[in-house]
């Protein structure tokens, strides 16, 4: 079973700092064999807020919740990762899920916007968003963005 937290940056443990900084690095930076700036600046941004999905009290599954005007106009999801161990078991899916009722409860009947990595279209397809645009390379690899527009009943 799957334990979830969401808090913003300021709430945040060091140790779930340092455990969601390594999951991130350990997968976007070596797995995917990709040298970029992780640390961006927009983790301690105001109104980000940080999902964390816990097994047996080890991180498995993160992605952090951006306001509008961090890093697009609307509201976006970033930094969506699931350790290699967890994987294929439906961890992705539920790990969006609650990114997205979480981005319901903080920023009602707002569009998303996120950058994906396009081998994942299908993936967020899967959950209703829409490709918007052409592939661009970001730090080397090609992402498409894509919208959601949260359900307004």
């Amino acid at each position: 079973m799957t334990t979830w937290q969401c808090l913003p940056f300021d709430e945040l443990t060091t140790h779930q700092l340092y455990d969601l900084l390594k999951l991130r690095s350990e997968i976007f930076c070596v797995e995917q064999n990709c040298v970029y700036p992780d640390l961006d600046d927009h983790d301690r941004a105001q109104n980000v807020f940080h999902l964390l999905g816990y097994v047996n009290n080890e991180l498995v599954a993160y992605l952090r919740l951006l306001a509008p005007g961090v890093t697009y106009d609307n509201v976006s999801i970033g930094r969506v990762v699931v350790t290699p161990s967890q994987r294929k078991h439906g961890l992705g899916h539920q790990l969006l899920r609650q990114g997205l009722t979480h981005a319901e409860t903080i920023w009602p009947q707002q569009l998303i916007e996120i950058g994906a990595q396009q081998y994942l279209v299908a993936f967020y397809q899967s959950h209703g968003f829409t490709q918007t645009s052409d592939m661009y390379l970001e730090d080397g690899i090609p992402h498409v963005d894509m919208q959601l527009l949260q359900d307004p009943t």
